[in-house]
């Protein structure tokens, strides 16, 4: 053998074995720390969180089936019916009564049937009426029950549904054409021919039962920007009560300060030159008030947050675990995010948390500002929860999960990737505490959160819908606004009623009132409620009996009836107010969860409104009541178009029955008064724009129960601690090398709209 090929066989060897310390120290570096772990033993039977799931496509489509031929009336499709026709407007889940779930789910008993709730418009009809069905069993429907009278005593009256987008399409259709009633004045204030304008719905829609007469405000629209921003001054009342479409009618045309019986009157006005006219330029997109676009280049990334070992939570059919916790969790199309069976530990907490309505309420100088009250659950809360941007709606990481809806059309829809769930470093302790006397020693907990979060487009608003989860077994729910204020034309006194933010247009002043339910089980279904708050004794010093001491001491109170525990809106509360269980900790303490409310609401709608009974949940920041399965939700879709007489009243749940030991439900009202401002422009930020509540445990526990957590960190002069095993802190320079492989970033939020 040569000496050439002895050295090449020898370089190959050295090669050979350097790439396998290599591997080696890799293995021994990397793999180890970032595989992922087994996550903890879940606490609920597999399965059982399905009572509470929402229908998956596929049952949406038999009920629809079903209905079609069972009923035994034609029906049209939702997206293509006329007032006078017949349809089926929505379809949802059908939830199982509480006790057949509570049988099921703690006593061994049967799974409740499966059902959907089926909402129908019959327009074509002797008395026309919306009708509501329960039909089941799912997955294959053989029988259907008329719930309407058992829900709101007797038949829904027609007018009191929502606007379709039909509907909405037929009005524009009826707009455009009465604006080419006026082409000169229409090209003199907007260098239009109203081809290019844009309208915006008001609601409610008249001032009595019956009515379906409604503002609509006109925008210049620029493509790729809000138009919401760019108001031209003209707004219009429509008629659109009528079954026939062809009998609807322009009643009313307002313009900078002035009222005109229709657009002809308007032109007739301008020709004459007894009209003021402010002449406004066709918007450009470049330069359009409340543009989005970014002004500077990308510069370099912000942090990123990521599991190094893998999520920590464990997402199964529509259950959550995490660390101790179990959540079943759903979206109603209307009212939006709602949770069941919230667990701790082993311990249901709370049976339900769902959204049940968001109000904006407006003020101004012009009529369709003045006259806007939205109720966000008519429009759809959930169905307008679109897809989430991961990275900035959500951590690039999180888990996406899809949605399905059935609303104005027979073909269910998906809203993919419009609920996240992940789990949130605070990057601020839980708890710590650096001891400087006695003994030295540092000890402290990471704040790490599970979040599950959905957010609802609503028109111009982007509502962001937190729900927490934290170590120490508290939940906290929390409400974001963002998105484009809505504004008026500016003319005459309108900064009684907000700001100037553009050239000609004023900022409305409004509120946001955020209303939820919360079926809490603390310890069980039997609880009281109890109020904690403090007073001030002046008392003699016991020791020389010589001074006064102005001493605190703690007032505890059972409130024993539904009309103490009902709190007025921005009226004083006590401070701690709690759900208690007849048992008791280890310290012989009423084992208990405390409600805590974060709120800045602004003024309820004076109760001598003549539609102040359809939200007046809004009475009150807290109200406790017995809880009732014909009492499922506090308000109701049809309330938007018939708040005059609405088909819930929240106020009547409130009627004095005891609430010592009882089931009882949290009905919980957060807001804030926002007036609008420069720097509402573009967009409203999230800053400062956020309210919610606490659910705090209170002598439920003996202890702290994050003192559990692995996540803990103790360490004292006498331990190394830098020791990877000692002390998670030390693991982090490892786990960093545990940067996940990010996937390509991809949105589809456009496709299904």
């Amino acid at each position: 053998m040569s000496l050439k090929t002895v050295l090449i066989l020898l370089g190959l060897a050295l090669a050979t074995i350097f790439a396998l310390v290599c591997v080696l120290l890799t293995r021994e570096r990397t793999p180890r720390s970032c595989q992922h772990l087994p996550l903890e033993q879940e606490d609920v039977e597999d399965g059982q969180s399905l009572v509470f799931a929402d229908l998956t496509a596929e049952e949406m489509s038999q009920v629809v089936r079903y209905l079609q031929g069972n009923l035994g009336v034609p029906l049209v499709d939702a997206s293509r019916a006329k007032p006078s026709d017949n349809c089926i407007a929505s379809v949802d889940l059908q939830v199982p009564a509480k006790a057949e779930v509570l049988r099921f789910l703690d006593g061994g008993g049967a799974r409740p049937p499966r059902e959907a709730l089926a909402v129908l418009h019959f327009g074509n009809q002797a008395e026309p009426n919306i009708t509501e069905y329960v039909v089941g069993p799912l997955p294959r429907p053989a029988y259907h029950r008329d719930v309407t009278v058992q829900k709101y005593g007797g038949k829904v009256p027609y007018h009191r549904r929502p606007v379709t987008g039909r509907e909405y399409a037929d009005i524009n259709a009826l707009i455009q054409g009465e604006l080419k009633e006026a082409p000169r004045f229409l090209a003199a204030c907007c260098e239009s021919d109203g081809t290019d304008l844009v309208i915006l719905t008001t609601a409610p829609r008249g001032f009595k039962s019956g009515d379906r007469v409604t503002w609509f405000v006109l925008f210049h629209s620029v493509a790729g920007t809000g138009y919401y921003l760019s108001p031209v001054g003209l707004e219009v009342l429509v008629d659109h009560g009528d079954l026939l479409v062809s009998r609807w009618r322009l009643r009313k045309v307002f313009y900078n300060g002035r009222y005109f019986a229709g657009t002809g009157d308007l032109e007739r006005e301008f020709v004459a030159g007894a009209l003021e006219v402010v002449r406004l330029k066709q918007p450009q997109a470049d330069a359009v008030l409340g543009s989005m676009k970014p002004r500077r280049p990308p510069g370099s990334p912000g942090p990123v947050q990521f599991e190094p070992q893998g999520p920590r939570y464990r997402v199964r059919d529509n259950r959550i675990t995490f660390q101790g916790w179990s959540i079943a969790f759903g979206m109603n199309p209307n009212t939006g995010p709602r949770l069941f069976d919230i667990r701790y530990r082993g311990e249901r907490i709370v049976y339900e948390l769902s959204l049940q309505e968001a109000l904006a309420l407006y003020g101004s100088n012009c009529p369709g500002g003045m006259s806007t009250r939205y109720l966000d659950g008519s429009f759809g809360i959930g169905r307008f929860a679109y897809e989430l941007v991961q990275g900035l709606d959500c951590p690039y990481t999180a888990t996406y999960v899809d949605r399905h809806y059935l609303a104005e059309t027979d073909t269910p829809k998906t809203n993919q990737n419009s609920l996240c769930i992940f789990e949130h470093d605070s990057a601020l302790p839980l708890r710590r505490h650096f001891s400087d006397s006695q003994s030295l020693y540092y000890g402290g907990l990471r704040k790490t959160t599970l979040v599950i979060r959905t957010i609802s487009t609503l028109i111009n608003y982007d509502y962001i819908w937190d729900f927490l989860f934290h170590g120490t077994g508290a939940v906290e729910v929390r409400v974001h606004a963002t998105g484009y204020i809505s504004s008026s034309f500016f003319h005459g006194q309108g900064t009684d009623y907000g700001n100037r933010v553009g050239p000609h247009t004023l900022g409305t002043m409004h509120l946001h009132h955020i209303h939820y339910k919360v079926d809490l089980d603390v310890d069980g279904q039997l609880n009281s409620l109890e109020t904690q708050d403090m007073e001030y004794e002046f008392v003699k010093d016991p020791w020389s009996t010589q001074n006064t001491i102005e001493r605190p001491y703690l007032r505890r109170a059972r409130l024993e009836k539904e009309d103490e525990a009902a709190f007025l809106l921005n009226a004083p509360m006590p401070h701690y107010l709690s759900f208690v269980s007849p048992n008791t900790n280890k310290w012989e303490h009423p084992r208990s969860y405390r409600i805590q409310i974060i709120s800045f609401a602004g003024k309820h709608l004076p109760t001598n409104s003549s539609m102040e009974r359809s939200i007046s949940w809004g009475r009150y920041q807290l109200a406790v009541t017995r809880r009732k399965e014909e009492e499922p939700a506090s308000t109701s879709v049809y309330n938007q178009n018939d708040p005059w007489t609405p088909s819930v009243t929240f106020a009547d749940f409130i009627n004095n029955e005891t609430i010592t030991n009882e089931d009882l439900v949290a009905w919980i009202t957060v807001g804030f008064l926002h007036v609008p401002h420069a720097e509402d422009v573009p967009n409203t930020v999230t800053v400062g724009n956020s309210v919610g509540f606490f659910l705090r445990p209170y002598n439920y526990f003996s202890e702290d129960p994050s003192v559990d957590s692995p996540d803990s960190v103790y360490f004292s002069p006498e331990q190394d601690a830098g020791a990877c095993g000692a002390n998670p802190l030390a693991c982090l320079s490892s786990a960093a090398a545990c940067a996940p492989h990010l996937p390509p970033f991809h949105f589809g939020g456009f496709l299904n709209l």
